[in-house]
């Protein structure tokens, strides 16, 4: 088959992009063609469709009210990405189109292309964060809580409560994209979405996506992760323990309650017990000032770097205090042989296991989280339980997250939309 690809960044920024090369890897392993569509940008790895990438907009960069609505029109439907996009169709013929990140730049105007619509082409879309549902993708309040306010349509809510950045402007635009896409029923052109957690599915269920549109699909490691998952010997540094958290350092991940948490715990944690924090992003600069001695910053890592670092600590730390749907940290630590600490909510939960592949503190809870990093500790002093924990990790990767397992699903997946498909046109 021949598959496009759309995400709008072209390189590794984050969860979204591992997926989104991860599949293109896949599929090329089973013999299947595979095409992208993004936004222009120097970051961008190579790429033969790059001719065709559209021009890079920046929602998220400060502006003026004024300007940021007189781009509204372009940043919810985007004649650029219509246009090119046809483009790319006409010159590969793709059966399958399968989307991922793609509102507010490249937006979804692309599933106008006649090309789809004269050749009936299905669409997919992986949905990584809440943005069908939740025009702020988050479902988090400007305030920072936990928000279902416009479940069902709702979105003025948005507007109201400022939910994106605290802005009026960005809020506003976000609240016009999700009016528009309802009033054209834009989501009811996609064939089917795919939820990789089995919250995500049912807070779109909530927000009233047909039950058949919707399947759910735990998203899968890379080969190289796998084989570390197999791997018998153990990584763990028990001369200088430390509790690891790698990702993108904003203020929904929880960092700055973790944090907290750590100083709370650190009386009671071993002597020269730290805390390390891989990455980088917007709440970088206050995170290191509020940080504590036995808080060490160490900037982005990948690769071996990376590897290295979360194999040798006791515990990961994932304290979320937004939804996550399926967080690759965490199964990055699981492949590693470290277990996690995590909160409950989102997703979590349905990969971080009580005692089995970590423990559970409760969100945006210092005192929680601070009993979790004790206790943490001490489940790490007993050799064998630890074992205990380290083989659950390793064995869920391995249980779960294939990627040829996932590949085999998805290829079944396409095939069964392009029946649809045949069958509709007969």
């Amino acid at each position: 088959m021949r598959i496009i690809l759309v995400n709008k960044f072209h390189y590794l920024k984050g969860g979204s992009e591992t997926y989104y090369f991860g599949l293109a890897e896949g599929l090329k392993k089973l013999g299947h063609e595979v095409h992208f569509f993004a936004m222009q940008d120097e970051k961008n790895l190579p790429c033969g469709d790059a001719d065709l990438f559209v021009s890079a907009k920046d929602y998220n960069g400060a502006t003026s009210a004024a300007k940021k609505i007189s781009e509204a029109k372009s940043l919810i439907y985007s004649k650029e990405s219509l246009k090119k996009f046809e483009s790319l169709c006409e010159r590969v013929h793709p059966d399958i189109v399968h989307m991922n990140l793609v509102h507010r730049q490249i937006t979804l105007s692309i599933i106008d292309a006649p090309y789809l619509k004269e050749h009936h082409v299905p669409v997919l879309f992986t949905s990584h964060d809440y943005i069908l549902v939740c025009p702020n993708y988050l479902m988090l309040d400007g305030s920072g809580n936990v928000c279902d306010a416009c479940l069902g349509g709702h979105f003025k809510e948005c507007l109201k409560r400022k939910c994106v950045r605290g802005s009026t402007a960005k809020s506003a635009l976000a609240m016009m994209e999700a009016d528009w896409y309802k009033r054209h029923q834009t989501y009811s052109r996609i064939d089917r979405i795919i939820a990789p957690s089995e919250f995500m599915r049912k807070k779109l269920l909530e927000g009233g996506f047909p039950g058949k549109q919707v399947v759910t699909m735990q998203n899968f490691v890379s080969e190289e992760l796998l084989d570390c998952a197999r791997k018998a010997e153990d990584g763990t540094d028990r001369d200088n323990p430390y509790f690891i958290f790698f990702g993108r350092l904003s203020k929904e991940k929880g960092i700055k309650t973790l944090l907290d948490a750590f100083k709370l715990a650190l009386p009671q944690l071993p002597e020269g017990m730290r805390l390390v924090i891989v990455g980088d992003g917007p709440e970088r600069e206050e995170l290191e000032s509020a940080a504590r001695k036995s808080v060490e910053f160490v900037g982005f890592k990948q690769g071996e770097g990376l590897r290295k670092l979360v194999s040798g600590a006791a515990f990961a730390c994932c304290p979320s205090e937004w939804r996550e749907n399926m967080p690759y940290s965490v199964v990055e630590a699981f492949a590693a042989g470290t277990p996690v600490i995590g909160t409950n909510i989102g997703g979590i939960p349905e990969l971080v296991h009580d005692r089995e592949t970590g423990l559970l503190c409760e969100p945006c809870d210092a005192a929680s989280l601070s009993a979790m990093l004790r206790q943490a500790m001490n489940l790490f002093a007993d050799k064998k339980v630890y074992a205990a924990l380290q083989q659950c990790c390793k064995e869920y990767v391995l249980a779960h997250c294939g990627q040829g397992k996932y590949m085999n699903a998805l290829v079944e997946l396409y095939l069964e939309l392009v029946s649809e498909k045949n069958g509709q046109q007969a």
